[in-house]
């Protein structure tokens, strides 16, 4: 049985890292510059969040409820992730003064394990791919004691990442929808979790050769999908959540696919309109209405979430 996320869940994380996280920038964008001119645009700045993505959410919701319940170890917590998780989980864990002990591939760039090692955490070098590295780090987790965390797939840190909806919604008001990346699916489960309680209609987008969660919906189950997208580093999980599966069968959620082409458009637009470089997994987001691929109704008020920037403006 999956324990669905709820509002409240989403609630009570907004108030446990309220003043230890960035509220999110909205800006409005011009009339049909990116998208429709029917509908109403606004852009989530998220990636401007500690550590350049929405992840520090869900790493201090995640840190600081363990430290209220009295189950954080003094060994610390560890996670497998040389991304946008690994680097959220090691900075708050340096913000609350907790030991963080991350594992990487052997293949992980230079400058991730650096950044890593400049937050302060211990970062374990294992193996050629991410599944001997998350193996060692369970084997770590479990001979220590050391918390184990996990990209997207637990409530805390889903729940954390929900928090984002309710500061745009207080800056937009009468929202109708939000559109997100779905990689794991945590983003898509704390926001759906908190859109669901407001009447406000998620957009999950997913590239074509990165479906976990379409391919999910599709069959009734979660299911492994092969990973090959340009978006992959950020939006490349094999299987979705249970979570993130039970999420998209409530409240109202269109599940959309993407081409490659039409989110290296996105990103590219995001440039030559806002000067801002974001990762391809953010542009995923919206490459959903540039393509056409989500079309808003009339007057429709629509806020689009760019949800991280670790990225290189080399190959724009």
């Amino acid at each position: 049985m999956v324990t669905a996320l709820t509002f409240g869940d989403v609630k009570q994380a907004a108030d446990r890292i309220a003043g230890r996280v960035r509220p999110v920038s909205v800006a409005p964008v011009d009339p049909g510059a990116l998208g429709p001119e029917s509908c109403q645009v606004w852009l989530a700045l998220e990636f401007m969040q500690h550590t350049g993505s929405f992840k520090a959410r869900g790493a201090v919701n995640f840190l600081l409820s363990h430290r209220e319940t009295g189950t954080l170890p003094g060994v610390g917590v560890t996670i497998a992730s040389g991304g946008n998780a690994g680097l959220a989980c090691a900075w708050a864990a340096q913000q609350h003064r907790v030991h963080a002990t991350v594992f990487l591939p052997e293949t992980a760039p230079s400058v991730k394990v650096e950044r890593l090692r400049g937050y302060g955490a211990d970062v374990r070098l294992v193996g050629a791919e991410y599944a001997e590295a998350a193996a060692a780090c369970a084997e770590f987790a479990a001979s220590t004691g050391a918390l184990a965390s996990h990209a997207y797939d637990h409530p805390l840190i889903a729940a954390g990442a929900g928090t984002l909806l309710e500061e745009v919604r207080q800056q937009v008001a009468d929202l109708d929808t939000v559109v997100v990346a779905v990689g794991g699916g945590g983003l898509f489960s704390g926001v759906a979790a908190a859109a669901e309680a407001h009447g406000v209609r998620v957009v999950a987008v997913e590239p074509g050769n990165c479906r976990a969660l379409n391919a999910a919906v599709e069959a009734g189950q979660v299911v492994d999908v092969p990973v090959e997208s340009i978006a992959a580093d950020s939006l490349g999980a094999r299987r979705v959540s249970e979570m993130a599966l039970h999420a998209a069968r409530r409240g109202d959620v269109r599940s959309v696919l993407v081409e490659d082409d039409a989110v290296v458009r996105a990103r590219r637009a995001l440039w030559d309109h806002r000067r801002l470089v974001v990762e391809h997994g953010a542009a995923t987001a919206l490459s959903a209405l540039t393509s056409g691929v989500y079309v808003p109704g009339e007057d429709e008020r629509v806020a689009v979430v760019l949800c991280g920037a670790n990225t290189s403006p080399a190959d724009l």
